[in-house]
């Protein structure tokens, strides 16, 4: 804009700059105003987990106050008990030897007093009956030698669970701000159908300092044009960087979402090209980057080969190369030796990854490697088994057994996984799953306590469907435990911290609620397992009060079970038996009870 030459076109100047910044600051209203919704949602959920972390620290500590009760209790019984033997023992055998030395001592006066006297008959008499008595009190076999011994120790190994007590939690949280987060990889660029792409995340603060931490709150979403996700996982690095490895089986325009803590970092959602083959472009645009990288590295004294880095010493053809070495289709870290030599450390494949040591053609990893259907033992990650699979343990026969963990093209399994299919984690990452109930239709209910969310899995592994977030509201939950399901298929969930009991839909719409924090008859201290008899009656352990609750249908209470005659310390688990048993897991006196229930 000109500047004014004239008071006139002064004024009209001025007049024009104040209406245009007022127009520009009249368009940051609603950003203002969006902001400012948008950070106080983040304090209130901010608040609401410092709340109720707070009240999980109260509740795990006065659960170890219970504990140590428990155990003290049980220490000093015993200790009364062993004491009770051993001096029940030792006070047998003194009051044999003071008999005894009574016995000796009146029949030895009796007989001086028998022997002062006048001889008679009588007095003779009585002189051989004594004497015989003396005979006998001699001769008897008394305990001289100690039948107990004085030995009562403690041992108590309490510096290590001092220790451990003075280690115990952690509060866990990163400075990472999705607006300065960012995504870097060949994963952003170009997708091959069928094949593993790599998108690695790098958090950072607001200040844009790399983060150095991980456990930052991750998802990414890869989108199909008819809405469809393609299968993904996040793997954590601990260090702030993140990789999200994802697989599509299609060409076409996609859409890739990476949110941190729910929201989009820099440049999401980025646009994805999957093709049958490697774009020829992309291809030239990488070697062009490769070669610039190339004369980078050397000014750093650092050789990257057109396909691959050496870092570190390289020796002849058939030598040694210690350090990293990262080829075009993988990467070695560690010892390299001779042309078909010994790798020691890392090796990924394009479509795998094994970590251990490798041994020639056919060779040997550690974790070991033998054969195309042999063991795996250790990390393999790579086409086996799996698309791009993942088995962590021990894996045998392409139907075999894992014993570990084992992710697959559809998902993790965690445990003991036999046969081919199965997604029991996969995209949807449980946090920390409590309860797991069957409904009728087959479907597997997983309740999440960290995240507060029920899962609805298919056999298979397949996400049916989710619901719950935490908080306090009516379908909100602050730490659910257990799940089961009514004969209307009805989702009956305990919810700890909120001290209630809640039934659902399959869907997750709210049905009913019922329960409040209290020791009266229909309130709760932390609700626990839960069952449904065959008349549709509720049972509910409830933790905190020790003791379990039944309730009909509609959540009115009915009664107690007794359990009076072995009382329970902390219930959580249980389950109905058909011949009208109940059986609770007894958390506090480490063991199960299995009490009388008339239906």
């Amino acid at each position: 804009m000109t500047p004014p030459h004239t008071h006139t076109e002064e004024l009209l100047y001025t007049s024009l700059c104040v209406c245009l910044l007022s127009s520009m600051c009249t368009c940051r209203l609603p950003q203002i105003s969006e902001a400012q919704v948008s950070l106080r949602e983040i304090l209130k959920q901010l608040t609401n987990q410092r709340d109720l972390i707070e009240e999980d620290i109260h509740v795990s500590f006065e659960e170890l106050h219970k504990t140590l009760d428990v155990r003290k209790s049980v220490l000093l019984m015993e200790l009364e008990v062993t004491y009770g033997l051993k001096q029940k023992v030792l006070q047998a055998q003194l009051d044999t030897l003071f008999q005894g030395h009574g016995g000796i001592a009146d029949t030895c006066t009796q007989t001086e007093e028998a022997l002062s006297g006048e001889a008679s008959a009588a007095s003779l008499q009585a002189e051989r009956g004594l004497g015989e008595r003396l005979g006998e009190l001699a001769s008897q076999g008394l305990p001289f030698q100690a039948e107990e011994n004085d030995q009562l120790d403690l041992l108590m190994e309490a510096e290590g669970l001092r220790k451990s007590i003075h280690n115990l939690g952690t509060i866990v949280t990163t400075s990472a701000v999705a607006s300065q987060s960012e995504a870097s990889g060949d994963g952003l660029e170009q997708c091959i159908v069928g094949l593993p792409a790599c998108v690695t995340i790098t958090t950072r603060d607001k200040a844009g300092g790399h983060c150095r931490s991980g456990n930052a709150i991750l998802s990414a979403e890869v989108c199909t044009p008819d809405g469809s996700v393609a299968d993904g996982e996040i793997l954590d690095h601990k260090n702030g960087t993140y990789d999200f490895v994802y697989t599509v089986n299609k060409e076409g325009e996609f859409s890739l979402a990476l949110r941190l803590y729910d929201q989009h970092i820099k440049g999401s959602p980025f646009r994805l090209r999957v093709t049958r083959s490697p774009d020829p472009e992309v291809k030239r645009e990488r070697e062009r980057e490769r070669a610039r990288e190339r004369e980078r590295e050397r000014e750093r004294g650092t050789y990257r080969g057109n396909t691959g880095n050496i870092q570190g010493t390289y020796r002849k053809h058939t030598g040694e190369i210690q350090g990293t070495y990262r080829g075009h289709t993988g990467e070695i870290q560690g010892t390299y030796r001779g042309h078909t030599g010994n790798i020691q450390g890392k090796y990924r494949e394009h479509t795998g990854d094994i970590q251990g040591t490798y041994r020639g053609n056919t060779g040997d990893i550690q974790g070991t490697y033998r054969k195309h259907t042999g063991e795996i033992q250790g990390t393999y990650r790579g086409t086996y088994g799996e698309h791009t699979g993942d088995i962590q343990g021990t894996y045998r026969e392409h139907t075999g057994d894992i014993q570990g963990t084992y992710r697959g093209h559809t998902g993790n399994i965690q445990g003991k996984y036999r046969g081919h299919t199965g997604d029991i984690r996969g995209k949807y990452r449980l946090m920390g799953p409590k309860g797991v109930s069957v409904d009728q239709n087959g479907h597997v209910i997983v309740v999440d306590n960290k995240a507060c969310t029920v899962f609805i899995f298919q056999p298979t592994g397949k996400l049916v469907t989710k619901f719950g977030s935490r908080g306090n509201g009516d379908k909100q939950f602050a730490g659910p435990h257990f799940a089961a399901v009514n004969n209307n298929n009805e989702i009956i969930v305990t919810d700890f911290h909120n001290h209630s009991v809640k039934v659902f839909t399959p869907e997750g719409e709210l049905l009913l609620k019922f329960g409040s924090n209290g020791e009266g008859n229909g309130q709760f201290n932390a609700p626990t397992g839960v069952a449904v008899d065959v008349n549709g009656n509720i049972i509910v352990a409830d933790w905190g009060n020790s003791r379990i609750q039944v309730f009909d249908g509609s959540g009115s209470f009915l009664s107690y079970i007794n359990t009076s005659a072995d009382p329970l310390y902390g219930p959580q688990g249980l389950a109905l038996t058909s011949d009208g048993h109940v059986v609770v897991a007894d958390s506090g006196n480490h063991c199960f009870k299995v009490y009388r229930y008339l239906q």
